[in-house]
């Protein structure tokens, strides 16, 4: 009997093993931009630890998931807004156009920027032309719409914010000038359960926000977590009403001053980059109406990243600044661990980082990935050229790094 038990056991921890993990979403499943367990590469380097490469077929800019022994992301096709499926093996399992594309105007932009989405289940995509769409894992469209009706697109730059995935709807953010609206769909059928307009008067550009929102839980009930138009809110999963408000980013009432980086959750406080990358607060959720006053934890003037969001990793918020200076901040404080910086280059960091065990992966708009240990404080470790434009963000999966450039999809071992 004893023997049984020990061959089951062993069964079950191989299976384990060789289980591959999920990253559902862009910043995983948790939405912090990484993962705590594992041990994964200290380079990526293309002739010695690459895996495979995959063509793409056009210039796209989402990030990548995956789901057990698959890989999904947008590009676009011939001209059409496309979902791609890849296998772990790099090989290209389908691919489903959806609608016309609206291409991307910044260089370091595309129509296909919003990672897909998944439940298990089904697939969730939205595009700069404002197709939704929800297809099954073999590729087939379920259900799709077109947000072009919910008012004109008038973001400077070119849309970015994912979608993300409740327990009952699919919530959908359009954040600019004149038409903001926070949208939940019916996962099934597609349908509008409730739709939310989130409109307010702000300097020019201050209501833009291509920031993703994140899933929290306020008193024991699932809700929403918005940030854009100067005011973080959290809103109910069920109807969209609004718990509470925190107000008070931009005091002087400057210009221009965007939401590009989305905030992060630690623990109980929320870490919100603003002011163009020279701003970061915590904020302690919780609390009704406005909490602008009673909860703000600490506010710093002297550090924040403008298009990369943050990464939360062993209980610490790591900041990547577009000029590749890195902050490990305590989420209850506000006060620096340490403060380091990759070696300076003429490019920016556009993509947001990942933490991947002890590594710590920046990805440069120029193709160059960045690594360091930080494990106990920050130990450069390398940087290391993939010869192709990169911004989206690293995916860790299994001990191994999936990069995706403008052109390839990279997979790394250890």
């Amino acid at each position: 009997m004893k023997k049984y038990l020990l061959i089951n056991l062993v069964l079950l921890l191989l299976f384990n093993c060789l289980h591959a993990d999920n990253w559902p979403a862009w910043r995983g499943e948790n939405a912090t931009g990484s993962t705590d367990s594992g041990t994964y590469p200290s380079e990526l380097n293309l002739n010695k630890n690459l895996l495979w490469k995959a063509v793409l077929p056009d210039k796209g800019c989402s990030t990548p998931i995956v789901w057990e022994n698959s890989i999904f992301l947008t590009s676009p096709l011939n001209g059409k807004d496309t979902v791609l499926s890849f296998s772990m093996d790099g090989e290209r399992k389908w691919q489903t156009p959806i609608g016309p594309e609206r291409k991307g105007k910044h260089r370091n932009g595309s129509g296909s920027n919003p990672s897909v989405v998944t439940n298990g289940k089904s697939l969730y995509a939205l595009f700069k032309s404002g197709n939704l769409v929800c297809l099954n894992f073999s590729g087939k469209i379920i259900w799709q719409k077109d947000l072009s009706g919910y008012g004109k697109d008038t973001l400077y730059w070119d849309f970015g914010t994912s979608p993300i995935l409740s327990s009952k709807h699919l919530i959908v953010a359009l954040m600019r000038k004149g038409n903001s609206w926070l949208l939940a769909f019916d996962q099934t059928t597609g349908e509008v359960v409730w739709k939310k307009e989130r409109n307010f008067q702000t300097p020019p550009e201050c209501d833009h926000s291509y920031a993703t929102p994140t899933l929290i839980n306020h008193d024991g009930r699932e809700a929403i977590l918005v940030w854009g138009a100067e005011r973080l809110s959290a809103h109910s999963s069920k109807d969209g009403e609004m718990f509470w408000v925190s107000t008070g980013f931009n005091p002087k009432q400057k210009k221009n001053w965007v939401v590009v980086g989305s905030q992060v959750v630690a623990a109980d406080v929320v870490i919100v980059p603003y002011g163009r990358g020279t701003h970061m607060t915590g904020i302690r959720m919780g609390g009704t109406g406005d909490i602008t006053e009673t909860h703000r934890l600490w506010t710093r003037t002297d550090t924040g990243c403008f298009v990369p969001s943050p990464s939360v990793a062993h209980g610490r918020v790591y900041i990547l600044r577009d000029r590749g200076e890195v902050h490990c901040i305590d989420p209850k404080t506000g006060k620096s661990h340490w403060e380091e910086a990759f070696p300076r280059a003429s490019s920016s960091y556009f993509a947001s980082p990942t933490v991947a065990g002890s590594k710590l992966y920046a990805p440069r708009e120029d193709g160059v990935i960045l690594i360091a240990d930080v494990a106990e404080g920050f130990t450069f470790l390398g940087e290391f050229d993939m010869g192709e434009r990169i911004i989206a963000s690293p995916v860790p999966v299994n001990e191994k790094i999936l990069i995706r450039g403008e052109e390839n999809l990279f997979l790394f071992g250890g």
